[in-house]
């Protein structure tokens, strides 16, 4: 699996200090509010394209297109939980000066690699999701009247 990850090299969960794993999280944070945000833009593009379809095959692309939206934003969902509460963790070990381990390390990276495998099949979903739209558009035109 190609590798998604904004690290400044490689071993820097190993090494990085509870302040940093702490920033890094808040920008996972971030970039997920901003693929649910973009989700949902999806959907209701998907949903405006529902009203134009003629065809049935048409019909069932769009359907399980839309199916895969839901399913993506529930796995963004739990990704913003998960992320939520590894930063809380976070926070609570650098205000108690809690020593971190290698399991939390190793969850840390975990929680990474979850992320980066959603990016990649967000992208994917996205970019699937236009040549539908476009399909759409090309083969379920409507009879021009005047």
């Amino acid at each position: 699996m190609e590798s998604i990850r904004k690290r400044p090299k490689g071993d820097f969960i190993a090494e990085a200090n509870m302040e940093q794993l702490y920033a890094l999280t808040k920008h996972w944070n971030s970039d997920l509010h901003f693929f649910k945000d973009d989700l949902n833009f999806l959907h209701k593009l998907l949903d405006s394209y529902f009203i134009w379809i003629d065809k049935d095959e048409n019909y069932k692309v769009a359907s399980k297109m839309k199916n895969e939206l839901l399913k993506l934003r529930e796995r963004c969902e739990d990704l913003l939980e998960k992320t939520d509460k590894h930063r809380q963790q976070i926070g609570k070990m650098i205000l108690e000066k809690i020593k971190d381990s290698r399991v939390f390390r190793l969850e840390h990276e975990h929680l990474e690699d979850e992320i980066a495998s959603f990016v990649k099949a967000f992208r994917l979903n996205r970019l699937e999701l236009f040549k539908v739209t476009e399909y759409i558009k090309d083969t379920d035109r409507l009879p021009e009247t005047y």
